[in-house]
């Protein structure tokens, strides 16, 4: 069933939303079997406005994972497969000379889409990634000195494979920041597996998927979670966690606001999902560690000791005080 809003309608409700994501996952999940949590997380991520980095292990669903939420979506998709010897115009664009008109055009490359699938994006080199970092940010690109608008809803899902080193580039800490949140979908339960040979034993799912809901009604969700309340404690909570990575022993480099501004956002989309117009702290720590781990930059030392991103989000969020919270503003 595909989920529309009433174009006479000004406003939606915070169940509506819930609804939208509902349908998501539950189309998505007929692809990507028994990763409900990982599923929910990118649309959190999507309805956040963000983009989303996938992080895994060749063949345990990332790029079908991407292709199966934009099927869900019915926008606009393109795949980026990235090699060391890509060039930044193969992904935005180039200018050719027309011969006709004696004029140039723009050749739109394929970031040109509401969702982007860039696959493998630390096999392209520091040049090519660079070439993403306006896109991410401004939603826009800009070739031979004109910018032009990207579409909306625009969403990069980016992978890469950590245990694989040769022949690949590490993402700079100033485009990993850009990524809303982080993700791993880790291998499958024995039950699951056996269900993935089932339903691949004939046709693979994704062949059978069809469009849940549409662009606009994606861009209508996105807008009513600015509307889901953050009590002012909620907010000072959000800034003591990013403070205390910056404060860290084992931190060389803590989150940026950016990152307080991550937390912020994916809290607001997750209390939607659930059904709340307002966030509360068990929000917050949910999703501090897929949007903070990856924009810490460990100290020397404590890389040493095989200290993580991970680790100092899990220490911070066990010894800093949760607070309590307001639904909604008194009086």
């Amino acid at each position: 069933m595909r989920i529309t809003f009433l174009e006479d309608r000004e406003e939606i409700s915070v169940k509506e939303v819930q609804a939208v994501t509902e349908s998501l996952v539950e189309n998505v999940e007929r692809v990507v079997i028994g990763k409900r949590k990982v599923i929910e997380l990118v649309i959190i991520g999507l309805l956040s406005q963000g983009h989303i980095l996938i992080e895994d292990v060749p063949g345990v669903g990332k790029t079908v994972l991407a292709r199966a939420l934009a099927k869900s979506l019915g926008c606009t998709f393109r795949r980026i497969q990235f090699t060391p010897d890509m060039l930044p115009s193969d992904v935005t664009g180039v200018s050719i000379f027309n011969q006709k008109t004696r004029e140039f055009e723009f050749r739109p490359g394929p970031i040109m889409a509401q969702i982007v699938l860039t696959d493998e994006i630390n096999r392209a080199t520091p040049k090519t990634q660079a070439a993403l970092l306006e896109a991410m940010q401004e939603l826009q690109v800009t070739v031979d000195g004109v910018t032009y608008p990207l579409p909306r809803p625009f969403l990069i899902l980016a992978t890469q494979n950590p245990i694989e080193y040769e022949g690949t580039f590490p993402l700079p800490e100033a485009q990993l920041d850009r990524f809303l949140v982080r993700i791993r979908l880790g291998y499958p339960g024995l039950d699951d597996e056996i269900a993935i040979l089932d339903s691949q034993q004939y046709v693979h799912p994704l062949t059978q998927i069809e469009q849940v809901i549409d662009a606009e009604a994606l861009t209508t969700a996105q807008e009513k979670l600015k509307d889901v309340y953050v009590d002012p404690l909620v907010k000072r909570y959000i800034v003591d966690i990013i403070t205390q990575t910056r404060r860290h022993a084992d931190t060389y480099l803590g989150a940026s606001p950016r990152g307080s501004l991550a937390l912020f956002r994916t809290g607001q989309a997750r209390a939607a999902v659930l059904g709340r117009d307002y966030v509360i702290p068990d929000d917050i720590k949910a999703l501090a560690m897929p949007t903070l781990a990856h924009r810490l930059i460990i100290s020397p030392s404590a890389r040493l000791r095989d200290v993580t991103g991970e680790a100092v989000v899990r220490e911070i969020l066990s010894t800093l005080p949760v607070p309590g919270a307001h639904v909604r503003p008194r009086g």
